[in-house]
């Protein structure tokens, strides 16, 4: 061993020994230099390595490297004054099918071990998380008892418990098309993604359109039953939820969000917002709503210019064709889009709103959980709900002879779903939806009788077609290495006050500026 060491020296100073006078002679200019230092560590390691790898000799060359990682370790301590901020491993996430793609007959059996937490710093949840606080402020000075979530079940398709990380499921009523599939689907990947860190609770969801649950006549009423859906107006209590979408819509072909959001990015860079249509464009099923019927009129095939160009989507017809012509990333042709609300909400807002094109948004009575984010007059135009085709045409006059502050507030609204509503903050909203829900239970969950466990197995190995390509695109395949986001405080009441009170200013100044006809084109350039 000696000798083998001796020639490991001598071999050394022989080839490198030039090298390392100079890496010697440089090191008293770069060691206050946290860069140098890297520089320095860098180098050295390169240059033993090299010389080990001429010796041949494996069990040495492990050591020498282990020797070397652990100096590399205390020369950062060293300059630094404490160890690496700890991030852990990703566990990859693995499930089995059966034969035939039949689920087993203990197919909710493995598990994932919990995923310790990051000591790295988490950066901050986006703005709108605070709207979390806010809908749960019904029960924060009660609680939530056992009494008022089965006072929900009234209302509910499902009702959904976890415990120890497991998830059970009991079925009330059946949700239209595949709404509940995905919306549980959801929630298991998210229990992958941060395994082990769902507390233990129980709830109520309904996945219909209409919000169900009024807030309290009075001050000394008692709370409203805790429900979870997909919006709300401002008169009522439901808890918000990301809806189905975000994993995938089977029956209309929309693909799971992080999938369709990359083809909407793409889509803006084919074309550019100059060289898009300079009109309005909307493309949905009239049927659903009034509102939609009275802006079909504002189309030029009846006859006058308003600029904007509407199309009945016919989904029976659609489905038949092979869902031809329906592409949302294919849509982003125009200068400006037009959002409009369906029997209340409309998950297509954030199709809508990715296209970098700025959303002419038709006054809107109902909001999902990111919309309250949202800003007329920097995220989006408002449109008044009365003479609807007339403030069309103006939103598209303004911006026409406005250019560069049209595509900024284009921008302002793509920008925002790009990063505030990447599936990284999805899942981050359920999280601290969820984890600030079940600090409210007054009472430790259950196992109901009638509930069945879920688990991606039980899930995705009985499905189809386009409900089982759009699970797997969807699944959530490593744990992460990441804790979430950091909530934001509570809005104090004259922050949600304020906040209000300039939305609607800004609806108050559109329809000033659409009564005063032509003027303001030139001499104003931005709304609110």
């Amino acid at each position: 061993m000696e000798s083998c060491l001796h020639v490991f020296s001598s071999k050394t100073k022989e080839m490198f020994g030039p090298l390392h006078d100079k890496a010697r002679s440089t090191m008293a200019l770069i060691q206050s230099s946290t860069r140098g230092v890297v520089v320095f560590v860098a180098l050295f390691l390169l240059v033993v390595l090299i010389s080990v790898r001429s010796i041949n000799n494996e069990s040495f060359t492990a050591g020498v490297a282990a020797s070397l990682s652990t100096a590399a370790s205390k020369t950062h301590q060293t300059f630094f004054g404490r160890s690496e901020p700890h991030r852990p491993a990703a566990q990859a996430i693995h499930f089995a099918c059966g034969l035939g793609n039949q689920v087993t007959t203990t197919p909710c059996q493995r598990r994932t071990p919990p995923s310790p937490s990051s000591s790295l710093p988490s950066p901050s949840c986006p703005e709108y998380f605070r709207w979390i606080h806010e809908d749960l402020r019904p029960w924060s000075h009660t609680g939530i008892t056992p009494d008022m979530v089965a006072g929900a079940q009234k209302f509910a398709h499902f009702r959904l418990v976890v415990l120890d990380g497991r998830v059970y499921m009991e079925k009330y009523h059946s949700a239209f098309q595949t709404r509940d599939v995905f919306t549980l689907w959801g929630i298991l990947q998210l229990l992958n993604r941060y395994p082990g860190r769902i507390p233990d609770l129980e709830l109520m969801f309904n996945c219909g359109d209409m919000p169900a649950v009024p807030y309290a006549d009075r001050r000394d009423s008692p709370p409203p039953p805790p429900l979870f859906r997909y919006c709300k107006d401002d008169s009522t209590a439901d808890i918000l939820f990301p809806d189905w979408s975000f994993w995938g819509w089977p029956e209309t072909d929309i693909k799971p969000w992080e999938t369709l959001r990359e083809e909407l990015k793409e889509a803006n860079q084919r074309m550019s917002w100059m060289k898009r249509e300079p009109y309005a464009y909307w493309k949905g099923n009239t049927h659903v709503c009034k509102t939609r019927r009275e802006v079909l009129r504002c189309n030029v095939s009846y006859g006058k210019e308003w600029n904007a160009r509407i199309y009945q989507q016919d989904w029976r017809r659609t489905v038949k064709e092979g869902f031809k012509g329906s592409n949302l990333a294919d849509q982003c042709t125009h200068r400006y889009k037009i959002f409009i609300e369906g029997s209340s909400w409309s998950v297509s807002e954030k199709y809508i709103l990715a296209c970098d094109s700025p959303t002419l948004y038709v006054k809107t009575r109902f909001h999902d959980f990111f919309s309250r984010g949202l800003a007329p007059g920097r995220h989006y135009w408002p449109i008044t709900d009365r003479d609807k085709c007339r403030s069309i045409k103006f939103a598209v006059d303004w911006g026409n002879s406005h250019k560069k502050e049209a595509q900024a507030m284009g921008k302002e609204g793509s920008g925002f779903i790009e990063e505030q509503l990447k599936m990284d903050h999805v899942y981050d909203y359920m999280f601290h939806l969820l984890s600030e829900y079940a600090k409210l239970l007054t009472y430790k969950p259950s196992r109901p009788e009638k509930a069945t466990e879920l688990c991606s197995e039980s899930m995705v190995c009985p499905a189809q077609g386009l409900v089982k390509t759009f699970m797997i695109e969807s699944m959530v395949n490593y744990t992460s290495v990441s804790n979430p986001c950091t909530m934001p405080p509570p809005f104090n009441p004259g922050e949600v006050k304020e906040i209000l009170q300039t939305k609607a200013n800004c609806m108050k100044e559109a329809d000033m500026w659409v009564q005063k006809g032509h003027v303001n084109l030139t001499s104003n350039n931005r709304l609110c």
